[in-house]
C-alpha cells in the first residue's frame, strides 16, 4: 500500500477506509474474472475435445477445439464493445460467430455430460434386459413344466379309475357276460401295467423336473446377485451364462418328448458388452437428456457472460489524476436533487443557458462516462444518473480538500492584516 492511501486513510476516517475497501474488492474480484474464465473455457474445451475425440482425429480435435474456445472468449469480448447500430455488419458477423463456435462446444460437450449424466441409467438398463430376458425365459419353462405335470398327473389319474374300474367289473370294455365280477382279469392286468408304466414314468419326471427347479433357483439367485457392486460380479456374470444354458438343456431334454413347442433360450449380451462404459455416438440425441444438454451449454454461458462482463466493466479504482477531474468536471453540473432511492441525482443534459452559451461539456460528459464505466455513477435514464455509494467518500475528501485550503489561505491573510496595521499607524 503507497503513501498517498495511507494519507488518504488518515485523513478519510473509517469512511474513507470502507470506501478503499470496498473498491479494492470490487477491483479483485473484477481482475479474480479472468482465471475463472479460463478456467471455464478449459474445462468447456476439455469437455468438447472429448466428445469430438470419437469422432476425429485426436489431434485434429484438439485444434479444433482450441478455435472454438478462442472464438467464444474473443467474441464475448468483441460483442461487449461494438454497438450493432454503428456497424451492423461487423456486429453480426461477431454475432454468428459466437453462435456458432456455442453450438459447436455445446453439441460436443453434450456427449461428456450425457456419459455422467446416464452412465447409472444405462448399467441399470442393461441389468434390466438381462433380467427380463432370463426371467421372462424362465417363467415360460415353469409355465409349460406345470402344464406338463398336470396333464401326466392326470393320466395317471385316468388310468388309475380304470385300474379300478376293471377290478369292480364296472369298465366299459368288459363283455356283458363278465360285468360286475370282482377281481384280477385279464383286462384289470393291462390297465394295471399301463398304470404303473405312468405312474413310474411320472416319479421319474418329477424327479428330472425336481433337479431342473433347483438349477433354476441357482439361476436366479445369481441373478439377485447381479447388480451388488462385488468383486466377483464377473464371475457371477459367467454363472448365469453358464446357469441359463445348463437349464435349457435340462429342460429341452425332459419336455422335448412331450412337446415340440418349446421356447428359445435368450442370447445373453457379453460379460466385455454388459461393462462397457458409454462411448458417444449421434444415437445419444435419440436418448435425448435435458440434465446434460443444460450442463454443458451452462458452462459456455458463464464463459460468454464473465467475458462480456470483463470487457464491459472497466477494473480498477480511480487514480489520483481521475479523481481531480473527475471533481472538477461534475462541479460544472448544476441540476441536482434527491431521488426516492435516497441517492442524490444529477441531470447530464445541457441546460437552457448551456444551450444559448453554446457551452461545451465535453469533458463533463467524458468524467461521467468514466464514472459509469468504473461503476462510480449509475444511469437512471437517458438524461440523469445517481451516485454509487463509492462515489460519495471521494466527493467528501475533495470537499474536505477544499475547505482545508481555505482555512489554510485564511489563517495566512489573518497576521499580515495584523503586521500591516500599526505600519499605518506611524505614518498617521
Amino acid at each position: 500500500m503507497d503513501n498517498r492511501i495511507i494519507i488518504k486513510m488518515k485523513s478519510g476516517g473509517l469512511g474513507r477506509l470502507i470506501n478503499i475497501i470496498q473498491t479494492m474488492f470490487v477491483s479483485l474480484m473484477r481482475i479474480w474474472t479472468i482465471p475463472i474464465v479460463l478456467a471455464l473455457s478449459l474445462a468447456s474445451g476439455f469437455t468438447t475435445y472429448y466428445g469430438m475425440s470419437h469422432f476425429i482425429t485426436p489431434w485434429i480435435a484438439l485444434i479444433i477445439t482450441v478455435a472454438i474456445q478462442s472464438i467464444i472468449v474473443i467474441c464475448s469480448f468483441e460483442i461487449a464493445g461494438i454497438h450493432w447500430r454503428a456497424n451492423r455488419l461487423r456486429y453480426f458477423s461477431v454475432l454468428a460467430s459466437l453462435l456458432i463456435a456455442l453450438g459447436a462446444s455445446v453439441s460436443f460437450s453434450y456427449f461428456k455430460f450425457y456419459e455422467i449424466s446416464e452412465q447409472d441409467t444405462i448399467h441399470i438398463q442393461r441389468l434390466n434386459e438381462v433380467r427380463n430376458k432370463v426371467e421372462d425365459y424362465l417363467s415360460n419353462i415353469i409355465a409349460i413344466k406345470g402344464e406338463l405335470l398336470a396333464k401326466e398327473r392326470l393320466e395317471v389319474e385316468q388310468l388309475n379309475q380304470q385300474v379300478t374300474q376293471a377290478y369292480f367289473g364296472t369298465h366299459p370294455e368288459i363283455p356283458p357276460s363278465l360285468r360286475n365280477q370282482i377281481g384280477e382279469g385279464r383286462i384289470w392286468r393291462h390297465y394295471n401295467e399301463l398304470y404303473q408304466n405312468k405312474k413310474s414314468e411320472l416319479a421319474g419326471l418329477e424327479e428330472q423336473l425336481a433337479l431342473l427347479d433347483a438349477q433354476i433357483g441357482a439361476l436366479q439367485a445369481n441373478l439377485n446377485q447381479l447388480d451388488q457392486d462385488s468383486e466377483a460380479i464377473r464371475e457371477i456374470y459367467q454363472q448365469i451364462s453358464s446357469g441359463l444354458q445348463t437349464v435349457q438343456l435340462q429342460f429341452n431334454r425332459q419336455v422335448a418328448k412331450f412337446n415340440t413347442h418349446l421356447p428359445a433360450a435368450p442370447v445373453l449380451m457379453p460379460y466385455s458388452q454388459y461393462i462397457q462404459g458409454i462411448k458417444p455416438s449421434f444415437a445419444m440425441w435419440t436418448g435425448f437428456s435435458t440434465f446434460a444438454l443444460v450442463c454443458a451449454g451452462m458452462v459456455d454461458f458463464f464463459t460468454v457472460l464473465l467475458s462480456y462482463r470483463l470487457e464491459f466493466t472497466a477494473p480498477g479504482p480511480l487514480t489520483e489524476q481521475e479523481e481531480e477531474l473527475v471533481f472538477e468536471c461534475l462541479r460544472q453540473f448544476t441540476q441536482f436533487r434527491i431521488n426516492e432511492n435516497d441517492a442524490l441525482e444529477m441531470i447530464i443534459e445541457k441546460t437552457e443557458i448551456e444551450k444559448a452559451k453554446r457551452y461545451i461539456d465535453w469533458p463533463r460528459m467524458f468524467a461521467v462516462g468514466l464514472l459509469l464505466s468504473r461503476g462510480f455513477l449509475r444511469k437512471v435514464d437517458d438524461r440523469t444518473v445517481e451516485f454509487a455509494p463509492t462515489l460519495y467518500p471521494l466527493i467528501a475528501e475533495k470537499l474536505g480538500d477544499k475547505l482545508q485550503k481555505i482555512k489554510e489561505q485564511s489563517g495566512r491573510a489573518e497576521p499580515v492584516t495584523m503586521n500591516t496595521e500599526p505600519a499605518t499607524h506611524e505614518q498617521h
